[in-house]
């Protein structure tokens, strides 16, 4: 029997936790940064404990750390994620630390400065050592971007298989029904 907490699932959690705060914080066609509370809403449904309240400057620096993390899953193999990766550790603030968050978390490995950090310096070196850990566990960069023209996601890529091109099936069925309309077009 698994224990209530185990390194596998936390790292699987952060790793999720980013692509949700990548996708929400860059998917935007506009470039405008989303509302505070619907960013306050990702990180309540990925597990931090409420009340979560940011403001419009917590959300440019949590938004700027998307945008570099975006840069790991537009990586186009293993070599060149582990490249943005190193890159940006190197812009981490903090030495690997345990910390149990004075007991209200069991302990685990942190990053940044210390536990106050601001949210775009967390979100950084959060990410970067869940992902480092899944380039490290894998051998393969740690997601992509989806492949399909009307969407700006980044994915997890999951286990053994082919090399995944979407973020979801809602993205490879729409674009298997274009390519199928387009095809029928031209009969």
């Amino acid at each position: 029997m698994e224990p209530p907490f185990s390194t596998r699932l936390s790292v699987r959690a952060a790793a999720d936790r980013t692509v949700a705060l990548v996708n929400a914080l860059t998917a935007s066609e506009d470039g405008d940064p989303p509302e505070p509370d619907a960013v306050a809403d990702v990180l309540l449904a990925h597990g931090e404990p409420g009340p979560v309240r940011l403001s419009a400057d917590d959300v440019a620096e949590l938004r700027s750390a998307a945008l570099h993390l975006r840069e790991v899953f537009a990586a186009p193999g293993v070599d060149a994620a582990a490249a943005v990766l190193n890159r940006l550790l190197g812009r981490t603030l903090g030495t690997v630390r345990l910390t149990s968050h004075e007991g209200r978390t069991p302990w685990h490995p942190h990053l940044d400065s210390d536990d106050e950090a601001p949210w775009g310096e967390w979100l950084l070196a959060s990410s970067c050592l869940a992902l480092t850990v899944l380039v490290w566990d894998r051998q393969r960069p740690p997601g992509g971007l989806c492949a399909s023209s009307s969407c700006r996601n980044v994915f997890l890529t999951q286990g053994a298989g082919p090399a995944r091109r979407y973020c979801s099936r809602r993205c490879a069925t729409r674009e298997r029904v274009a390519a199928h309309r387009r095809a029928a077009r031209t009969v």
